[in-house]
């Protein structure tokens, strides 16, 4: 398991992304373009599988998109009838090459490869009930703790059934897990009971089917959103390509996660039903009327706290203007899993703009605090240059738990909001005033599902599943 470190923790961390296509033309292009609109939710490493005339076959490798699928051998493309795909950050199992997905095993007669986003909270308990018939690991992530529930599940039931086989191993699984799983003939879509990493499906005037994490993958192959795959719902595309669906569990109740309109998710996806962009545009508009401010612009931190600041700016009346100055050519500093690195990408990533700041009251629009460490940096850049005040708006509520479900947020004694009294936020960021966006007034930003149906968890510590970790002590107050 990786260690995690100060500076590695300063943002949430997104979790992994999945992007899969079934039948019609060009499956790696495909699957190219769509994952490559995925990269933002892992930098780690990216994979593929693929069933190249009909054999299934795995290329995957540390790097970004990119890098990675410049090395497929050329012999793949034009001969892959379907595939599934993967980028990572390590949320769960460290960072080492091994842990890249998707994972390819051969089981009970049966080739089969998965990709998973999300973490599942009764891992460890699985790993050692596992364990101690015998299996062996290979890598040190959860993903693969599902290939050895299948298998099992093979031997000792289902007489070479696979897809029963999964359906019994996922009625095994707590926590979050949206998957993409395949053999040389079959894809199939997973997502967990509550819904809690978003999953999408598209199709394709050839009679083709995508599958993602978001439906920004869609729109570069020229896929139309269908639905998403339900809570607790297996899809499968067999030998035809026909699409059918099986439910493995009720959804009881839904449990989306809030942070991907907050931070994960593009903002031209829609993600559980809503825009993103309209959603951190509502967020920035409800953020002015809870704590307006007496200011000269309105200043966001680029590019998660844009569309807020958008709201914020259009519903307060003042001007919008962009003070900081985003290097594109440098790796986005929350991802990155090293100390050294994330330090230098720290101080290289965003650079003032001193004209937009000098001498003015500047109304700073944050998506997010964790622990706060680049926030006094970049406080400290803008007193550098000038600013007259600085007030800190921030679209979401102070983050004062961990996450269990794909996030790899610090413990609760590392996040700022719980190392410094309420009062004392603002004189610890070197701000003249600080406030954070209620959440009630985050919810009221979603409009598809009602307030219920959202997992806030790293906000409220009200989990919808009780994690392993948690389960033999009570939750702190």
């Amino acid at each position: 398991m990786r260690v995690q470190t100060q500076m590695d923790l300063d943002k949430p961390h997104e979790e992994c992304g999945l992007c899969g296509v079934s039948g019609g033309e060009a499956a790696i292009e495909r699957i190219h373009m769509g994952l490559h609109t995925l990269q933002h939710r892992g930098q780690e490493a990216a994979g593929l599988m693929g069933s190249v005339d009909g054999e299934c076959r795995l290329h995957k490798d540390c790097g970004l998109v990119e890098q990675v699928f410049s090395r497929i051998p050329p012999s793949w493309h034009g001969r892959t009838s379907r595939a599934i795909s993967h980028v990572r950050y390590s949320t769960a199992g460290g960072s080492l090459s091994l842990n890249a997905q998707p994972i390819m095993v051969d089981m009970v007669g049966h080739r089969v490869g998965i990709a998973h986003n999300g973490t599942l909270c009764n891992a460890a308990s699985l790993r050692d009930e596992l364990q101690r018939e015998g299996a062996i690991f290979q890598t040190t992530t959860d993903t693969e703790l599902i290939l050895h529930l299948m298998a099992r599940s093979l031997m000792k039931h289902h007489n070479g059934l696979i897809w029963d086989a999964l359906e019994d191993s996922l009625k095994q699984l707590k926590g979050a897990f949206s998957l993409l799983l395949m053999t040389h003939d079959t894809m199939v879509a997973v997502r967990d009971p509550h819904g809690f990493r978003p999953l999408a499906i598209g199709d394709f005037d050839d009679g083709g089917y995508m599958v993602a994490s978001e439906t920004i993958a869609f729109n570069v192959p020229g896929a139309r959103y269908l639905r998403d795959v339900e809570p607790g719902e297996m899809v499968i595309w067999g030998p035809n390509n026909a699409m059918a669906s099986r439910r493995f569990a009720p959804c009881e109740k839904r449990a989306h996660c809030i942070f991907e309109h907050v931070y994960f998710a593009r903002p031209g996806s829609y993600v559980f039903g809503d825009s993103v962009y309209e959603v951190r545009k509502r967020m920035g508009r409800v953020l002015a009327q809870e704590s307006p401010v007496e200011a000269d612009v309105v200043m966001p931190i680029p590019d998660s706290g844009m569309y807020a600041a958008l709201g914020y700016a259009e519903e307060s009346g003042i001007p919008f203007d962009m003070g900081l100055s985003r290097n594109h050519y440098v790796g986005r500093t929350f991802i990155d899993p090293g100390l050294v690195s994330r330090r230098k990408l720290v101080t290289k990533k965003l650079q003032p703009i001193a004209e937009a700041i000098r001498g003015k009251r500047v109304c700073l629009i944050e998506d997010s605090i964790v622990r706060g460490s680049t926030c006094r940096a970049r406080v400290h850049t803008l007193r550098a240059v000038g600013a007259k005040e600085i007030h800190m708006r921030v679209s979401c509520p102070p983050h004062r738990h961990g996450c269990y479900f794909g996030i790899d947020f610090p413990e609760r004694e590392a996040l700022l909001a719980n190392k410094v009294a309420s009062d004392q936020l603002a004189r610890a960021l070197r701000l003249d005033s600080l406030a954070y966006l209620s959440r009630d007034g985050m919810l009221s930003c979603v409009k598809a599902f009602p307030p219920e149906a959202y997992c806030c968890a790293c906000f409220d510590g009200q989990y919808p599943v009780l994690p392993d970790q948690l389960a033999d002590s009570p939750l702190p107050e």
